[in-house]
């Protein structure tokens, strides 16, 4: 039998001399110690102990409380108690309380049938321990799996492609459930394309119930504005357009932008500030047919345009905070022009924050030089970004949700990736 270590607890630290004999015939390690210096003792200084002989003279409140001092060291012993012929009519309380009990005469091999009996419940106990966290486990992890599934099913299945352009993401979460998400749905009767990617922050659960959350407020927003917004263009018999940034950008396409941003962020800064969440986000309007972007970028990493004519890439910076951050704050909106043969790369933190094995940051330097150098487009840019990632974290554990849109521009002709 495996050794069974012993701590006889009395308030006189004297052992009957019958159980100590019988108790050092059984092989026993065996610690003496009245419970105020258990409970006075340091945490970590106390001896390792899988059974504890309590004197039935102290009383079932005392015992149960070094039981929980020794608990909380982790050790989890069995509380026998015991009595000499003065003290029987004290293990009453004891039994009731739920401990085990040893009585006169000491025999030896009466000790060691209480003490493998005490041995074998211990590992009885933990075997159960075991079993019903291992339930609980996969209870949870199946609840996960839920979380999941119904978190994807907030993600777009198909994405609109309108002619001549292509649209490809990669979406690799860090965990079962992220907090990234992204979306590509048509409003404005179809004439516009919203493209979307975010970052709620933290990770896990409560991250994704936020993504939820954000990414249905958005869409639904956008849509609704984008059909009043067309109801009155048409009634103003043209598109009215902005002249701003030297550039004309259609305003059918500025309101919606607009009210869902500021909607949301609204929205979350009256209900759900103390919850601490709020995300970065990336949320641009198209006109596949010219090419014009209007945009809103709230604190999110600036994607990057990729130029066919091989000039330098453009980033299309912040133009306000994360949403859900700042109560009635005002929103700038952005402007940028994809033309035929360009590429808008937009993504999350979690590509250019990958760390490698040795803990070095991917970094916004490498990643525009990996999308510059790729020399490929659409899906190809995709697949070109997902190995430079892979090779450069390696071993490493993947720390971040990855989001990662191509929205690339076909020019007329043949083209191949």
């Amino acid at each position: 039998m495996v050794q069974t270590k012993v701590l006889v607890l009395g308030e006189h630290r004297s052992v009957p001399p019958d159980l100590h004999d019988a108790l050092k015939r059984v092989g026993a390690e065996v610690h003496v110690h009245s419970p105020g210096e258990v409970l006075a003792t340091s945490p970590g200084r106390l001896p390792e102990v899988t059974v504890v002989l309590a004197h039935a003279e102290l009383t079932p409140h005392t015992v149960r409380a070094v039981a929980r001092r020794l608990d909380d060291e982790g050790l989890q012993p069995a509380v026998v108690a015991y009595a000499d012929q003065e003290h029987l009519h004290l293990l009453d309380g004891h039994v009731g309380a739920g401990a085990d009990y040893l009585v006169p005469p000491f025999h030896t091999h009466l000790v060691r049938a209480r003490l493998r009996d005490c041995h074998e419940k211990a590992q009885f106990s933990r075997t159960m321990e075991d079993v019903a966290a291992h339930a609980e486990l996969l209870s949870y992890e199946r609840e996960l799996e839920i979380g999941r599934e119904i978190q994807l099913g907030f993600l777009p299945d198909d994405l609109p492609s309108p002619d001549d352009w292509e649209i490809h993401v990669r979406f690799r979460p860090a965990r079962t459930v992220a907090g990234d998400f992204y979306d590509v749905f048509e409003i404005v009767n179809r004439r516009r394309l919203a493209l979307i990617v975010a970052d709620v922050c933290d990770k896990g659960v409560g991250a994704a119930l936020f993504m939820a959350l954000i990414r249905s407020l958005l869409r639904h927003t956008a849509e609704q504005s984008g059909l009043q917004s067309l109801i009155a263009a048409e009634l103003m018999g043209e598109e009215t357009t902005w002249a701003e940034h030297s550039r004309a950008i259609p305003v059918v396409g500025a309101t919606p932008l607009l009210n869902a941003v500021v909607g949301t962020n609204n929205y979350l800064t009256r209900n759900h500030i103390r919850q601490g969440y709020f995300a970065t986000m990336f949320f641009g309007v198209l006109d596949p047919a010219t090419g014009n972007l209007v945009y809103i970028n709230g604190g999110h990493n600036p994607p990057v345009l990729l130029s066919a004519s091989g000039a330098e890439p453009v980033l299309l910076q912040p133009t306000g905070p994360a949403v859900g951050v700042i109560p009635d704050v005002d929103f700038s909106l952005g402007y940028a022009r994809i033309s035929p043969g360009d590429t808008l790369f937009i993504y999350t933190d979690g590509v250019t924050e990958a760390r490698s094995a040795s803990g070095l940051f991917f970094g916004e330097d490498e990643m525009i030089r990996q999308l510059t150098a790729a020399k490929v487009c659409g899906e190809g840019l995709l697949d070109h970004m997902d190995g430079a990632l892979s090779e450069f974290v390696g071993s490493a554990e993947q720390s971040d949700d990855i989001t990662m849109m191509a929205v690339h521009w076909r020019p007329p002709g043949p083209q191949s990736n």
